[in-house]
């Protein structure tokens, strides 16, 4: 890493005042900083506030020659939507979850006989959507247990419908072999009737749904603000290298001095954003503590060790990539230069995002602890598994360790890098070209 003395120091500290002071007070800053929250909050509340307040009615039709069987499945699917609806009452009337915006469709069921035309017309009522979609019901063969069972819905793709009837046809056939074997309808109702398992958490223990959102939020923000910021990096340098103020810059400060400033202030407005952020969620939900939302759709909740270490991992992914961004706009010339180099930012950055869903379920796999120690990869999700997992205290200081080792290592060569390549206007470098600023440099 390149040593900077006091008159360099001073230096980077007033390229990064001015890149700050130039971009903290653009209108772009304030709207951006007013709109990203309105504009996520306004998709997560809206989403679950319609789901919640949307009740769909699929009606279907039943084919079969077994009249009683119809009737069983029509008084099973009613039963079980009704314990549906109380069971909800009893969690929305308590402690809400996020699962409970969650509402089954309710099933209207036709009880038809099988005729020559009967497929043929049906397939007519889906094609002009008079019917969500129909079962057939096959009478048992000779040697078969029970009946077979085909699903054909109107939309590909909804497995909900045939799910709950799966669930209701399973039901009835029970009972009815109950009945068979002399069991009272009181005592068959008291057999199936389902368990419901509380969810509960110790005292002093974050709701783990909750806890899950807020991370959530809060990942998918280091991953927007990391790559926004580290891009605007590179495009700073092809601006003023466009510009030619470089070449005035440079007659009083030294490029490392310069590069310095500039990651040093553009990640200074973008830590500044990420605070405001923060500041008006914990002034909402408050460290440790949580707040109904949605009118008790959702809750989330912060706790200072999640806010702690993401500013910690936020800012060693800033560091990483902007440093790795400040090569890159070194060495081109345009944006369109850039933007066919900007896949080294955005790869590692979208394979964490692309991680999300496995590490939602296993914090603590070992694919995860592997990746969460791969630098790239460290700052977002070793963020995840400090948040939601339980990582070992070595895991943790042997991340934050590799990563500020790779970072000094990209900042010392990127320095060669820009030392020379600020300088460079017309081709972009080859590789062999880049590699002999590494040796003379």
């Amino acid at each position: 890493m390149p040593k900077l003395g006091a008159v360099s120091m001073r230096n980077v500290w007033l390229i990064a005042h001015r890149e700050y002071a130039e971009r903290i007070g653009t209108r772009g800053f304030m709207i951006t900083t007013i709109m990203i929250p309105l504009i996520m909050a306004g998709f997560v509340f809206g989403s679950m506030f319609l789901g919640s307040k949307t009740t769909s009615e699929i009606h279907i039709a039943v084919v079969s020659s077994d009249t009683q069987l119809v009737l069983d499945l029509q008084s099973e699917l009613l039963r079980q939507q009704e314990q549906r609806e109380a069971t909800q009452a009893e969690t929305e009337g308590g402690q809400p979850t996020p699962n409970s915006a969650k509402k089954q469709p309710h099933i209207l069921v036709d009880a038809m006989n099988a005729g020559p035309d009967t497929r043929a017309q049906l397939d007519q009522d889906l094609d002009s959507n008079d019917l969500d979609g129909y079962l057939w019901i096959t009478p048992a063969t000779a040697g078969a247990n029970r009946p077979a069972f085909t699903y054909t819905p109107r939309k590909k793709g909804d497995a909900s419908v045939k799910n709950l009837l799966a669930s209701a046809l399973e039901k009835v056939l029970i009972r009815e072999q109950l009945t068979h074997r002399g069991v009272v309808a009181a005592d068959e109702d008291t057999m199936l009737q389902p368990v419901v398992v509380v969810a509960s958490r110790a005292p002093h223990r974050e709701d783990p749904e909750s806890a899950q959102i807020s991370v959530s939020v809060l990942f998918f923000v280091m991953y927007l603000v990391i790559m926004l910021y580290g891009m605007n990096v590179a495009r700073s340098i092809i601006e003023e290298k466009t510009s030619r103020i470089f070449e005035v810059l440079l007659a009083t400060i030294r490029p490392e001095a310069m590069m310095a400033g500039k990651i040093i202030g553009v990640g200074s407005v973008g830590l500044t954003q990420v605070g405001i952020w923060l500041a008006a969620a914990l002034l909402l939900v408050g460290v440790s503590s949580v707040l109904h939302l949605g009118g008790g759709l959702f809750h989330i909740s912060l706790t200072a060790t999640q806010v702690i270490f993401f500013f910690v991992y936020f800012i060693l992914g800033y560091l990483f990539y902007a440093s790795i961004a400040a090569a890159l706009g070194a060495m081109t010339n345009s944006e369109q230069e850039l933007q066919q180099l900007n896949m080294f930012l955005v790869l590692p950055l979208l394979f964490c995002f692309v991680m999300l869903g496995s590490l939602l379920t296993t914090p603590d796999s070992t694919l995860a602890r592997v990746l969460a120690l791969i630098p790239p990869f460290t700052p977002l999700l070793m963020y995840f598994r400090v948040s939601l997992g339980h990582p070992a205290a070595w895991e943790v200081a042997l991340s934050l360790v590799l990563t500020s080792a790779s970072i000094c290592g990209i900042i010392w060569v990127t320095s060669r890098i820009y030392r020379i390549g600020v300088l460079m206007y017309g081709k972009r470098p080859n590789l062999t070209e880049i590699l002999r600023w590494l040796k003379y440099s």
